[in-house]
């Protein structure tokens, strides 16, 4: 196709919105921020932006996220593409979906200067567009890779309990666990590290901590490992 072919074409504006979830110790959580500007200015929405020319989409996903939350190295993972003609009232605009990982106690700072908030699903106020539809598929996409992929570990300290990361598999299926068959089922992928130290908050006696080891994971991945 020729550059004159080009031109015979419609322009169209691409964007990128990111779904963050967090996890606080027992429920997964969405960040959202005030929109700053019109249409739908003040309203809850994911934290977006348009893609630049000299950027790719992922790149563009990764400077939105640096924004917000001032890290790099985020778990991302490309969601779908949104293209619906009448999705934005103002101008005909694509969006490339993703979702990413963060733990909630991260860059308070930052949120508040974006007017971000981490909400539950359960508290959700309405959102803008078709941001409600991402959220959803992304909590789809969430725990169907949780299932396979060892992803859930973003979302915990670097050092966490059994209890804890069993908290984390419940809030994201929004089931309960048995604890006897998760703790067997975990320990036995031998991809934990124990440590000589404990988690003394919740009770007196406490519970040990552990460390996710990914090379070990790494391993088992390449003979077709089931997660959980």
């Amino acid at each position: 196709m020729s550059i004159i072919q080009y031109k015979n074409y419609d322009r169209l504006l691409l964007a990128v919105d990111c779904i963050i979830f967090g996890f606080d110790g027992h429920r997964i959580k969405s960040l959202l921020i005030k929109r700053g500007f019109e249409p739908e200015i003040s309203k809850w929405s994911l934290m977006g932006g348009f893609v630049n020319n000299n950027e790719s989409v992922d790149e563009a996903a990764k400077r939105v996220l640096k924004q917000l939350t001032g890290l790099d190295n985020i778990y991302m993972e490309q969601l779908q593409c949104y293209g619906d003609p009448e999705r934005d009232p103002g101008g005909r605009v694509v969006s490339v979906a993703y979702f990413a990982l963060i733990r909630i106690d991260n860059n308070d700072k930052l949120l508040k200067e974006h007017q971000a908030e981490w909400f539950s699903f359960d508290k959700f106020p309405p959102l803008i567009f078709d941001h409600q539809e991402m959220v959803k598929n992304a909590k789809e996409r969430l725990q169907q890779k949780v299932a396979n992929h060892p992803i859930g570990f973003e979302l915990l300290p670097a050092k966490f309990t059994l209890p804890q990361l069993q908290s984390l598999y419940e809030a994201i299926y929004e089931s309960p666990v048995d604890k006897r068959n998760f703790t067997r089922k975990i320990l036995s992928l031998d991809i934990l590290e124990k440590l000589d130290e404990k988690e003394k908050t919740t009770s007196k006696k406490g519970a040990f901590l552990y460390v996710f080891d990914k090379e070990k994971y790494m391993k088992l991945e390449n003979e077709g490992l089931k997660f959980i």
